[in-house]
Order: structure tokens, then C-alpha cells, then sequence
């Protein structure tokens, strides 16, 4: 019996491998930081009109949405003034381990609670709590790696309503939207690598982009968008974004050489063109307000929660295509040419990415309470969490 090549097997175990994993979702907005799932061969039409639910648990407190990665899956929460992180078996919801610590509620004009995405990396995972306390853990056990009281350190301001970026991870650079411009520590030892200042954040979370032949990030700041080289934090480009209250959330978006920004409070969105010193306005207008959730940028055109009400624009011109007031203040992601959108009323709804219209496929109402976290695909599970901490795994594996 003939054996196959060793180059033969090391090709189909690292095949296996890729596949086993290629549907995880590790970090705030996905493993390509765009809301796009590249996963395919999801149901999206359900037998008697809903999906299975696999599993229930409660969490605390929040808005951070969910990360899946190696089977495990993580989300934080508050509960008397104390932050957990929590990881479940992503089949069964069995809670495999939870690491707590002191945290205030913080809540101002809403319910409070926790705010960023966990972000996994190899065997560790990473939080950051509203008062910029950093944690590395373990990600199978939850041991703690390291940690760090940033805002204590640097002396950082700390925003209206707390620490709400996730981090990114490159290379061994963890970084995070702390500070005037963004902050990086080295991601072994939560040592500070390099910072911007001390003034108050934007509540973003790191877009990682290639700029001139330099890797960087583009963070929505305070008062402005900027991109910061991540070897070294120094800036390389901005442009003026002042919103009511300094509140600069969703993550901007890069095509090509123009970056689209939004921000609520009537405020609007624009894209610009970063490819001339200063960025020139593309265009500037109130058809997309996106005040917490990030919209989604798809063959040309971007799907967003404008304001209370799910909404397509052309991308190249902020043209409404179609609005459609079903989804309040909720937030959404793709995956294979479809919407996943979680209703600010927990009502589960998908529909095709088209500018045509807005035509649900399915829609089922999968939890009650306030639901602002986006939902979470991966590996033929939907994820979805409340605000006031209730997770739920539904399964469109579809078999």
C-alpha cells in the first residue's frame, strides 16, 4: 500500500483545520473587522417558522455582543456592581468557566453595563471594562494571563459613557480607541507599547486597513476620524467629525480610498476621500444616523440602522434605496448574500442584501427585553443577546 506524501498530509490536516475554523467569529465584527461572515450553506428558511433553540443562559447586565472561537463562546455582563466574562460550550451553552471582577453599573440615561466585545487570539482572550481595566485570559480556562488598569496608569479621560471599543489584535500588538488617538500594549504582558494622549476617546472599535504601503487602524475619535500607523501610533491622516456629545461609535468603513463614517443623534454620515491631504467630503448627509450599531458595506451599498429604522444606501452617492422601520434601535451583519438583523425587540429577521427592497425571508421573535447587540453567525448558529442578559443559540445548520 502506497503512502500519501508527508507535504500530501500536512496539506489535508491544514485543510481540516482552516475548515474547522474558517466559520468562527473571535472578535467585534468578525475575523475581516466588516460584519461579513463568509460562511455559506446556513438555513434561513426554518421548518414550522422558527429555529431550533440549542440553548439559554443569563449574563448580567449589557450590550457587548458575542465572540465564538474553537468551540467556546464569550460575552461579559454585570451583575452588582461586579464584571464577568463568561464562556460556554458553543453547542450546548454549558458554562465552562467565568472570570469576576469590580465594576460599576455605570448607568447614565440607560441601563449601564458592560460594553466591549471580548476579542480572542490564539489561546487568550481580551476585555476591557467601561473604566479601562484590561484583562488577558485564558481561553480555555479563563486564568487570568494579565491585567492592567490602563486608565489608571496613562491618566486617560475617561468617555461620558465608559471604555466601549473592543480591542484589535496584530502581530503582538493588542490595540485599542484609549486615548486622544489610540493605544497599544504588547498583547504577552499588557505593557504599554506606544499612546496618543490623554483626552477622551471615541467608543469605536480599530479598523485595520493598509495605507500607503503602512499597515494601520482608522479610529472614529472624539472629534475626528484618524488613521495611526500600528508600529508606532503616529498619525497619517484625519478629517474633522464632530457629533452632539462627542459620540463617535460605529466603526467607519474603507473602500478603496474613501472611508464612510456615520454617527446618531441626527447627525448623519458621509464618506470621504483619503487619497488627497486633507480628505475631500465624497459626500455629507442625514440618510444614514447610525448612533451604536456599525453598518455593513456590501457589493456597493451599506445596510445600517438609521437611527430607529433599517436602511440601504448607495454607497457612492448616500442615495436611500429603501427603509424599513421594523427594526428600532437593533443591529445586523452578512453572511452569504443575506441579512441577519436582531430587532431592538428581539425579533430575528432575515432578508436578501439587496437595494431592490427590504423583502424578510424569515422572521421570528427569539428573545424578549432590549436587544442593541448585533447577532452573531457562526458555524451554523445564531447567537443572539438582550441587554438585560439573556443569550440565545438558535440552529440554522439547516440538517
Amino acid at each position: 500500500m502506497k503512502h500519501a506524501p508527508l507535504f500530501s498530509l500536512t496539506a489535508l490536516l491544514t485543510s481540516l483545520v482552516l475548515s474547522s475554523t474558517a466559520a468562527d467569529w473571535p472578535n467585534f465584527r468578525g475575523p475581516d473587522h466588516n460584519g461579513i461572515s463568509k460562511e455559506t450553506g446556513w438555513a434561513s428558511q426554518w421548518s414550522n417558522g422558527a429555529p431550533k433553540q440549542l440553548w439559554k443562559a443569563k449574563v448580567g447586565l449589557g450590550f457587548a455582543t458575542l465572540s465564538v472561537s474553537n468551540g467556546r463562546v464569550y460575552t461579559t455582563g454585570n451583575a452588582s456592581d461586579t464584571d464577568t466574562v463568561f464562556c460556554f460550550d458553543a453547542d450546548t451553552g454549558k458554562a465552562l468557566w467565568k472570570n469576576s471582577y469590580p465594576a460599576p453599573r455605570d448607568a447614565k440615561y440607560y441601563e449601564g453595563g458592560t460594553s466591549a466585545t471580548p476579542t480572542v487570539d490564539g489561546d487568550r482572550v481580551y476585555t476591557i471594562s467601561k473604566r479601562g481595566i484590561l484583562h488577558c485570559l485564558g481561553a480555555a480556562d479563563g486564568k487570568v494571563v494579565w491585567t492592567n488598569n490602563l486608565q489608571q496608569e496613562l491618566g486617560a479621560k475617561i468617555p461620558e459613557w465608559g471604555f466601549a471599543g473592543s480591542f484589535y489584535i496584530e502581530g503582538d500588538l493588542a490595540i485599542l480607541n484609549f486615548g486622544t488617538a489610540g493605544t497599544a500594549l504588547d498583547k504577552r504582558t499588557g505593557k504599554v507599547v506606544w499612546t496618543s494622549g490623554t483626552d477622551v476617546s471615541g467608543y469605536s472599535t480599530p479598523m485595520p486597513v493598509n495605507a500607503g504601503g503602512e499597515r494601520a487602524v482608522i479610529l472614529a475619535v472624539k472629534q475626528d476620524v484618524v488613521a495611526v500607523k500600528i508600529k508606532d501610533g503616529k498619525e497619517l491622516w484625519r478629517f474633522p467629525w464632530k457629533t452632539q456629545y462627542d459620540v463617535n461609535a460605529p466603526t467607519p468603513i474603507l473602500s478603496g480610498s474613501k472611508v464612510f463614517i456615520s454617527s446618531g443623534y441626527n447627525h448623519g454620515g458621509g464618506v470621504f476621500d483619503i487619497s488627497q491631504q486633507p480628505p475631500k467630503e465624497i459626500w455629507n448627509n442625514k440618510n444614514m444616523r447610525n448612533h451604536m450599531a456599525s453598518s455593513i458595506l456590501w457589493k456597493g451599498h451599506l445596510y445600517g440602522i438609521d437611527e430607529n429604522q433599517l436602511r440601504c444606501l448607495d454607497f457612492d452617492t448616500g442615495e436611500v434605496k429603501w427603509t424599513d422601520k421594523v427594526s428600532g434601535k437593533g443591529a445586523l451583519m452578512i453572511a452569504d448574500g443575506k441579512l441577519i438583523v436582531l430587532s431592538e425587540r428581539g425579533e430575528l429577521l432575515v432578508a436578501e442584501a439587496s437595494p431592490a427592497a427590504f423583502k424578510p425571508i424569515s422572521r421570528v421573535q427569539v428573545v424578549g427585553g432590549k436587544c442593541w447587540a448585533a447577532p452573531v453567525l457562526a458555524n451554523g448558529k445564531i447567537y443572539c443577546r438582550t441587554g438585560p442578559g439573556d443569550v440565545v443559540c438558535v440552529d440554522v445548520s439547516g440538517k
